[in-house]
């Protein structure tokens, strides 16, 4: 018994000093090949304790506590507010972070970075290999399956999103003397919204959740339930990076059945009908006229793999509902706190469409829609933090040496996040005023790559235009409805951003509405 025990340890120490060996050894290569490339080191924010992962803890923690994009934040500032890039040793491996544009446009462009492997498998149990999860060929063919239906006109559909507003404002029933709405919370109708359009739009049919009451316990709330559960999991698992097979559950892999059982009798019931003779008759028949547009319907043009169209729909499906539900929230979250910005956007839609619906190329071109849209996505960021990961030895060309003017080096397999927040939030690129709310600063700013909330490169966001024309459509119907909207939020009036891979408002969207008298749309 002795022996095992001595040889246990034996081979304990010479694991340990081979891994130290090892790191040494990778270190001192390193350092030597930095040199040879002019590199120079970025400061490092170390760790409080002995184990090392206070940074961690502490980020966790803020993100727990509704501020864990400004956490980023303060601490590049504490380091110094001129410091853009730095490194940060979590116990036995280093991330890199950078809120540098230069260093985001190297990284969304070269072949020498892509999504880390932490990120595949953090959402592979819910979503399966698709055009997020995927590197390389599968994710190329993944691409060349999707993109092509982005590009197409007839995706752009007002009614569809018209229908579902109807729905919407019947949750909103205002008070015939006085024209006030009770007071509600907005944030969990827009995803139920975004949730019934995206589920229309990618499948052909709604999941129609608003019409459900609050209470039900039905299949199709459920569906909306299983998705927030199975998020907050994946946000968990992704803040552990190469720990993320930690945090695991056998209530996680409950949701994540429960939204594939879902996506997967959708699937089998439309590849049983297009292969049908009736329904090839009724596609051929030209009185029965143009059938909606779904996106199940046209890939399944392409491949008839049920897993894969099960995949490819979950991808989609979670950008559609849960971005575009987000971003509508903090719009109207925002609007509400600044009345004479909703005034002004009002008279604006009012100007240029009065009583009439707009089309989506129509709302693209009215300035004043868009400069607020853009300066929520900037205020609140819906996706706070993006990464990549080093295919192979490379450099950032920025964030070195003394002055962070330096290139620097980024080891193979170094993670590397960009805090699109803290990026967004830079008052040195944004102006003094960058903590306020102000549409009219994009009258004369012309982004670059300090403004990428939908990613950049060639994975940026496939529907991003999409999810803004939606979001244009509800906010100018809700301007032609209401002639005010007040914030109704108890508290201390503190932005909280509720992060779980997008940011949502820890507060909701606490607000009333008042019914404009001039205006009468059903």
């Amino acid at each position: 018994m002795f022996s095992y025990v001595s040889s246990g340890i034996i081979l304990l120490v010479l694991f340990l000093t081979w891994t130290v060996v090892k790191s040494k050894l990778k270190k001192r290569r390193n350092n030597a090949k930095a040199a040879a490339l002019g590199c120079q080191p970025p400061p490092v924010l170390r760790s409080t304790n002995f184990i090392g992962n206070s940074i961690l803890r502490e980020s966790m923690k803020a993100t727990k506590e509704d501020h864990g994009p400004q956490y980023v934040m303060e601490k590049m500032d504490a380091v110094s507010p001129n410091c853009h890039t730095i490194k940060v040793p979590i116990i036995d491996y280093e991330v890199l972070v950078t809120r540098d544009p230069e260093n985001a446009r190297t990284l969304f462009t070269s072949s020498d970075f892509d999504i880390s492997h932490h990120r595949q498998l953090s959402w592979m149990p819910l979503l399966g290999k698709g055009i997020f999860t995927s590197r390389g060929d599968t994710w190329k063919h993944s691409r060349a399956l999707v993109r092509p239906q982005f590009a197409r006109e007839m995706i752009s559909d007002p009614q569809l999103e018209e229908d579902h507003l109807q729905h919407l404002w019947r949750r909103l029933s205002a008070d015939a003397s006085t024209g006030w709405t009770d007071k509600t919370d907005l944030a969990p109708l827009f995803f139920k919204f975004t949730l019934d359009t995206a589920t229309e739009f990618i499948f052909g049919h709604s999941a129609n959740s608003l019409l459900l009451p609050d209470n039900s316990d039905g299949e199709k709330e459920d569906l909306s339930r299983h998705f927030n559960a199975a998020k907050v999991w994946i946000d968990k698992r992704g803040a552990l990076a190469k720990f993320y097979w930690l945090m695991n559950s056998k209530e996680f892999t409950e949701h994540c059945a429960a939204i594939h059982a879902f996506a997967d009798g959708i699937v089998a019931d439309r590849l049983a009908e297009r292969s049908s003779s009736r329904l090839k008759k009724q596609q051929s028949d030209p009185e029965k006229g143009a059938r909606r547009f779904n996106l199940l319907n046209e890939l399944a043009h392409t491949t008839q793999d049920p897993q894969e169209l099960r995949n490819e729909t979950l991808h989609v499906l979670i950008a559609g509902r849960d971005t575009t539900g987000c971003l509508l929230g903090w719009v109207l979250y925002f609007l509400a706190r600044h009345p004479a910005v909703y005034s002004r956007l009002r008279r604006s839609i009012l100007d240029e469409f009065g009583e009439s619906l707009a089309d989506f190329r129509a709302l693209n071109h009215v300035p004043y829609l868009q400069w607020v849209i853009s300066e929520t996505l900037r205020v609140a960021t819906v996706i706070p933090l993006n990464e990549r990961i080093a295919l192979r030895d490379t450099v950032l060309p920025r964030g070195g040496g003394p002055d962070g003017k330096a290139r620097v080096f980024v080891p193979e397999g170094t993670q590397v996040l960009v805090p699109l927040y803290a990026m967004q939030h830079r008052a040195d690129i944004w102006g003094a005023d960058v903590e306020e709310f102000r549409p009219e600063r994009w009258e004369t700013h012309r982004p670059g790559w300090e403004f990428i909330p939908f990613g950049a490169g060639a994975r940026k966001c496939l529907g991003q235009q999409f999810g803004r024309q939606e979001v244009s459509y509800v906010v100018s119907r809700f301007c032609q409805r209401y002639d005010r909207i007040e914030n109704m939020e108890e508290g201390d009036g503190k932005i909280r951003l509720h992060h779980a891979i997008e940011n949502r408002s820890g507060t909701g969207v606490q607000v009333r509405l008042h019914e404009a008298k001039s205006i009468s749309l059903s």
